[in-house]
C-alpha cells in the first residue's frame, strides 16, 4: 500500500507537467472524464495542501533526528568596567569572553529513536491523506461531470420538447385554417409551447450551474464555454456487497491514515514514559576571558547523568493525555469503520437500483415514442384530440428524463461505490 501511494505521489509530479490546465481548456472543447480529472489534480488547491501536509512531516522526521547529532554552540561577551574603590585598578578596562560548547546526547534510552519513528509514522498518515484527497477529489469531479452530462441532455429533451409543440402549433393552426379543428386547439398547443419555452430556460440555466460546479471541482475559477462527451458509466462490474466491504476495510487510505495514527499514539506513550528514565550525555568547551592586559584560556571536558527526580508530575500527566489520544483514535477508527460500512451499503444498493432503471428506462421511452406517432396520426385523420398529444408528448419528455437520471444516478453510484471501496481513480 505504502509503494502504491508513492507511487500516485511520484506520478502526479512527474506527468504533471502534460496534464490539463486552465488555459488549455479552449471554446468549443469537448472533454472527456480524465481530462476533467486530469485538471482537477494539477489545479485543485486541495492537492496542494495535502502536499505541503507531506513536506511539513518530512521536515520534522529531519527534527527528530537532530537528537542523534551534537549541539554546538558560541558564546561572546563584553563588559566595559569601570573603577571600584576596592579595586587595585583606578581606570575603567575591558573584559572580553569567548566560549565555544560542544554537547552530546550519548544515550537516552530511545528517546530519539522513539520520536524518529513516530514522525515516519506521522508522514505515512499524511501520505495516505494525500491519497484520500486525492480520490475524494476525483469523486466530486465525477460526480459534477456527470450532473453536468445529465443537464446536457436535458437541455436537448427540452429543445426537443419545443420543437414538437412547436410543430403541433403549427398543425393546429393550419387544422384551423382548413376548418379541421376549433380554436380552442391552436391556443392549447400556443400554450403548451409556451410552457416549453419556459423549461427549456430552466434546462439552460441548470446547465450553466452544472459548468459552473464543474469548474470549481476541476480547481479552476472560470474558463470559456466547453462541452464534455456523452458518456456515462454503463459497465456493471460484478462484485458482491461482502467483497467490496472486505476490499473497503483493506484499501481506504482514510482508513489506513486512522490506523498509522493510532500506531504513533501507541508510540507516543512509550516515549512519555521515558521521561521518567535519565539521559547520559557528554559536553566539551574551550574559551578565554580576559582584559586588555591578560587573557587566560580554558577548556573543559566530560560525561553528564541528568536524572529526572520530580518534574512536577508532568510525566505523569502526559503519558495519561497519550493514553487518552490512543482511546480517542481507537473511537475515531471504529467510527470511521462504521461510516465506510454504510457508505459501501448505500453505494452498492444505488447502484444496484438505476441500473435496473436504465433497462426499464430504455423500454419507457420507446413506448412513450411510439404513443406519440399514434397520437399524431389520430390526430391527422380527425379521430385523434389535442389533449392527446400533448399528453403523448409530455409522457415523452418525462420518459426521457427518467431514462438521463437513470444513466446519471447509476454513474454517480458506480464512482461513490468505488470511492467506498478505495478503488478510485
Amino acid at each position: 500500500m505504502n509503494r502504491k501511494i508513492l507511487f500516485l505521489i511520484l506520478l502526479i509530479l512527474l506527468v504533471g507537467k502534460n496534464l490539463w490546465a486552465t488555459d488549455t481548456i479552449q471554446k468549443g472543447d469537448v472533454l472527456t472524464l480524465q481530462q476533467c480529472i486530469d485538471t482537477a489534480l494539477k489545479n485543485h488547491p486541495a492537492i496542494n495542501a495535502a502536499a505541503g501536509a507531506i513536506r511539513q512531516s518530512e521536515s520534522k522526521i529531519g527534527q527528530a533526528r537532530s537528537g542523534y547529532f551534537p549541539q554546538i554552540t558560541f558564546q561572546s561577551g563584553y563588559t566595559r568596567v569601570g573603577p571600584a574603590a576596592t579595586s587595585m585598578r583606578s581606570d575603567p578596562y575591558n573584559y572580553y569572553s569567548n566560549t565555544l560548547n560542544l554537547n552530546q546526547t550519548l544515550f537516552d534510552f530511545g528517546k530519539t529513536s522513539t520520536s524518529v519513528d513516530i514522525e515516519k509514522l506521522s508522514k505515512q498518515s499524511a501520505e495516505a491523506d494525500f491519497q484520500e484527497t486525492t480520490s475524494s477529489i476525483i469523486l466530486t469531479v465525477k460526480e459534477t461531470y456527470y450532473a453536468f452530462l445529465k443537464a446536457k441532455m436535458s437541455e436537448a429533451v427540452a429543445l426537443e420538447t419545443v420543437n414538437q409543440f412547436q410543430q403541433h402549433y403549427e398543425i393546429a393552426r393550419m387544422f384551423f385554417e382548413t376548418g379541421k379543428s376549433s380554436k380552442i386547439d391552436v391556443t392549447s398547443a400556443e400554450v403548451n409551447l409556451s410552457n416549453a419555452g419556459i423549461q427549456l430556460i430552466s434546462a439552460q440555466n441548470a446547465m450553466h450551474i452544472a459548468r459552473v460546479n464543474l469548474n470549481k471541482a476541476m480547481g479552476v475559477i472560470s474558463t470559456t464555454e466547453y462541452n464534455v462527451q456523452e458518456a456515462f458509466h454503463l459497465e456493471y462490474g460484478d462484485i458482491s456487497f461482502d467483497a467490496a466491504l472486505a476490499q473497503a476495510y483493506e484499501n481506504r487510505p482514510d482508513i489506513l491514515s486512522t490506523r498509522l495514527k493510532k500506531d504513533a499514539l501507541e508510540k507516543s506513550i512509550n516515549l512519555n514514559k521515558k521521561g521518567y528514565l535519565p539521559v547520559i550525555s557528554g559536553n566539551a568547551a574551550y574559551g578565554y576571558a580576559g582584559d586588555d592586559t591578560s587573557i587566560d584560556k580554558s577548556w573543559n571536558a566530560g560525561i553528564a547523568l541528568t536524572f529526572p527526580f520530580f518534574t512536577g508530575l508532568s510525566t505523569k500527566y502526559a503519558v495519561e493525555e497519550a493514553r487518552a489520544n490512543l482511546d480517542i483514535a481507537k473511537a475515531d477508527e471504529e467510527s470511521l469503520r462504521q461510516t465506510i460500512y454504510l457508505e459501501v451499503q448505500s453505494a452498492y444498493l444505488n447502484r444496484k437500483e438505476a441500473f435496473e432503471r436504465i433497462e426499464t428506462g430504455r423500454i419507457i421511452v420507446r413506448q412513450a415514442e411510439e404513443t406519440l406517432e399514434l397520437a399524431r396520426g389520430r390526430y391527422a385523420t380527425g379521430v385523434g384530440s389535442s389533449i392527446e398529444i400533448t399528453d403523448a408528448v409530455v409522457k415523452l419528455n418525462n420518459a426521457k428524463m427518467t431514462y438521463i437520471s437513470a444513466l446519471s444516478d447509476f454513474s454517480v453510484a458506480q464512482a461513490r461505490l468505488e470511492k467506498a471501496i478505495g478503488a478510485q481513480k
